[in-house]
């Protein structure tokens, strides 16, 4: 795979999010993702997370998505959603910049 810079992968990422969410009401609300935070937190989450990987759900991430939703409240809506889209857009590029289970097939060709 050629070396790519993190800012190509985040415009690269912000054009994909732009054309999977196209209105103002495509992204989540922060009841929504307050949802997911709590979701988190549910047993029977903690227990299939302690069963998948050996240890509990980490729910901080959750946190600060529901926490920067918030600090987005007063916002006009497409200013919110194009902050949204650049978080959401630098989330997938440090993914797809870090190491990941993938990487084993780079090593094995």
């Amino acid at each position: 795979m050629a070396s790519v810079d993190f800012e190509t992968v985040v415009k690269q990422e912000e054009e994909y999010l732009r054309k999977v969410h196209p209105t103002v009401d495509d992204i989540p609300g922060c009841m929504t993702l307050f949802d997911d935070f709590l979701q988190c937190h549910v047993l029977g989450t903690q227990i299939k997370s302690l069963y998948r990987y050996g240890q509990m759900s980490e729910c901080g991430v959750k946190k600060e998505d529901f926490k920067f939703c918030m600090s987005l409240k007063f916002m006009h809506p497409e200013q919110k959603r194009d902050a949204w889209i650049r978080r959401r857009a630098e989330w997938w590029a440090h993914r797809r910049l870090g190491k990941s289970s993938e990487n084993v097939w780079d090593m094995r060709k």
